[in-house]
């Protein structure tokens, strides 16, 4: 199977190159997440009193006053958001569980969900990708809940992530569910990466695809996704 539209670059994390030389390029490394063989070892609270810990050694090292009432609450706070909210998605405990129904309407057409919000993490800065997500799948005689495809984009957001992974990810998780080929992913974000430091462009947006199925081999089908995303 072929998905067009996007490009990984898979020849490793430095391509032997020191991370000065490297700098601001854009590396991808792979379809999966990168992730240790003992990554789920430790348990939530364990993961939250190290990174508590190890938080607090960063503001100080900024030459953060930690026991003022404003900042002292900080390094936890930081810990739970990080094991409970924005990196929630690395864990397959809180993958979503999806039922699959029998599509008794024998609706044949393709169903899009549209404008998708996401709010994720860029791998290389840890700072905010956001943006909206489009999904559209043709039954191959099962249906999910509307509500599961948000969660599907929700669950792999909520982890340090590259736009072209995410997108994969997406696509791939619908594909081996639905049990079809036939699934497009679209999405739409902004890199805080590149508005909040470096370039500091506020405007420009990344745009990745994913297209399987008919979405790759009929060109009405993917142009028909396409129309569909792009209404009022």
């Amino acid at each position: 199977m072929k998905q067009k539209g996007i490009m990984l670059n898979t020849t490793g994390i430095n391509g032997g190159r020191s991370i000065d030389e490297i700098g601001d390029e854009h590396i991808g490394t792979s379809q999966d997440t990168p992730l240790r063989a003992d990554a789920f070892v430790k348990s939530d609270e364990e993961k939250m009193d190290l990174i508590e810990d190890h938080f607090k050694g960063i503001m100080e090292v900024l030459g953060l006053d930690l026991n003022d009432d404003s900042l002292k609450g900080t390094p936890r706070r930081v810990a739970k958001m990080f094991i409970k909210e924005v990196f929630s998605g690395l864990d397959p405990k809180n993958k979503p569980n999806v039922k699959l129904f029998e599509n008794k309407y024998q609706y044949s057409e393709m169903l899009v969900e549209k404008d998708i919000t996401f709010f994720s993490h860029c791998e290389h800065h840890f700072v905010p990708i956001y943006g909206k997500a489009h999904v559209a799948y043709i039954s191959n005689g099962s249906v999910i809940g509307l509500s599961k495809i948000n969660r599907i984009v929700q669950y792999f957001a909520k982890r340090p992530q590259v736009q072209e992974r995410l997108t994969m990810q997406i696509g791939k998780e619908l594909q081996q569910i639905l049990g079809t080929e036939d699934v497009a992913v679209v999405i739409d974000a902004h890199h805080m990466c590149v508005s909040s430091r470096g370039v500091q462009d506020v405007n420009s947006k990344t745009l990745t695809s994913f297209y399987g199925g008919k979405f790759d081999s009929d060109d009405q089908s993917r142009q028909e996704f396409r129309h569909y995303i792009t209404m009022k």
